[in-house]
């Protein structure tokens, strides 16, 4: 019997004993006519990240770019529909499969584009309550956490959340969140593999292993994003470790950063053409170009990659260039992905239900500025009663013991953000369609 078949049907399995697995991605657009409103919302939730653009700049700046995005995608590369759409499909249904393999209807995986109708994350987090799940766990499939990505997603989840909140308590009853994937081996190991295997199948018979040049793409990080993580640390670190299990066999090998020409901003460096340059001036004959900061195929990874190879070759006709694919739906990706949401399934299925009521904070507050008026007129008094002080003293860390508490971590969290800061931090500053 297949694990499917032990699996109690869905009927009989209570809200609390399933989890909905939220797979988050960008989404691109099929239709050339929604280019102008794609780019209002990008514009509203990326580049206001890092860039000192007023926001009533948005709407004219995103029709404007639509122009350009329309004679790009039409006329420079005949038509073009990206395939990201399609391919974050094959993703969710392939992950799915996998984890019902194990879960069976307990879980279901859904997708989301963070700027894509109908698979907004508040559309979609609609339908997510409306089935009767209470257990949520948030997976953006984005390699690096950034604010440019894994941010974005809660972002929208946390605005999607409190819109569908009701009265009383809260639907949601537990949630989890993965943020990232940068570092997990097999994903490192599934990278060095196909980049060898494609070596080995197109250029080894021409090329000797020192004059296979390699560049491992990331997306491009702007090195200020306004105190937030923007992925350059994460980006750098899956680099290094990618290039560890090659460059011992094929000596050229750089980091490709998929950069944004806007005016302004600083941007992680070597950007494509002058890292492949780079190689090429080393002796390369041959030039293979990897994403490996994406999981998905997108307008970036297809068209932005084959321009920077016409422009190397037109300078370089000697050198053979390899433009490789995403993990996209590798069989291999599919079931390390839903591996790794097994340990967070489990700890939601096992959990026990948390119970939220919104309408308490506005109690909270009241009451918290009562006792704090309360105590501050004891105190005042106290000064003619030392005994009476110390008790006054007490009731006062008392009732603000939690609040206390809470800037205590709250300062946590802002020195680790910080030290992110320091060290740089991630990869995909999708500016997708903010021109490029």
């Amino acid at each position: 019997m297949t694990a499917i078949q032990l699996q109690p049907s869905t009927d009989s399995i209570a809200a609390d004993d399933r989890v909905a697995v939220l797979l988050m991605g960008y989404g691109e657009v099929e239709s050339y006519e929604d280019f102008a409103n794609y780019n209002e919302q990008a514009l509203n939730l990326l580049t206001a990240k890092f860039a000192p653009v007023p926001t009533w700049v948005y709407p004219p700046l995103a029709k404007l770019l639509a122009i350009f995005d329309l004679h790009e995608w039409s006329h420079q590369h005949d038509q073009f529909v990206s395939p990201h759409n399609a391919i974050f499909e094959d993703q969710r249904s392939g992950i799915e499969t996998c984890l019902q393999q194990r879960w069976g209807d307990r879980v279901k995986v859904f997708k989301a584009f963070n700027f894509c109708a109908p698979h907004l994350p508040e559309q979609v987090l609609a339908t997510i309550k409306a089935e009767g799940f209470s257990k949520l766990l948030i997976y953006p499939l984005l390699v690096v956490d950034s604010i440019f990505t894994s941010g974005i997603a809660v972002e929208q989840v946390n605005d999607a959340l409190t819109k569908l909140a009701g009265s009383g308590e809260h639907w949601l009853k537990g949630t989890r969140y993965i943020p990232s994937f940068y570092n997990r081996d097999r994903y490192i190991t599934l990278l060095a593999n196909l980049v060898e295997e494609k070596i080995e199948k197109q250029l080894a018979v021409a090329h000797l292993p020192s004059q296979t040049g390699i560049i491992l793409l990331n997306h491009g990080c702007p090195h200020k994003a306004k105190g937030f993580t923007s992925g350059i640390d994460e980006s750098q670190k899956l680099y290094e470790a990618v290039r560890e299990k090659l460059i011992y066999k094929y000596p050229l090998i750089s980091i490709g950063w998929m950069n944004h020409d806007t005016p302004l901003i600083d941007w992680t460096q070597p950007n494509m053409a002058l890292a492949g340059q780079n190689i090429i001036d080393l002796g390369a004959t041959a030039l293979v170009m990897m994403p490996i900061g994406f999981a998905t195929e997108n307008h970036e990874t297809l068209l932005d990659v084959d321009h920077i190879i016409h422009q190397l070759r037109r300078k370089n006709p000697q050198v053979t260039y390899v433009q490789m694919d995403c993990v996209n739906d590798h069989p291999e990706f599919m079931q390390m992905a839903a591996d790794w949401a097994d340990v967070h399934i489990q700890a939601l299925l096992e959990a026990e239900p948390i119970t939220v009521n919104p309408e308490l904070r506005v109690l909270e507050d009241h009451g918290h500025s009562h006792a704090h008026g309360h105590d501050h007129a004891h105190g005042h008094h106290s000064h003619h009663n030392p005994s009476h002080h110390n008790h006054d003293h007490h009731e006062h860390h008392g009732d603000h013991a939690p609040i206390n508490h809470s800037h205590s971590g709250h300062s946590e969290h802002n020195h680790d953000h910080k030290e992110n800061e320091h060290h740089a931090a991630e990869a995909h500053t999708p500016v997708e369609h903010h021109h490029h």
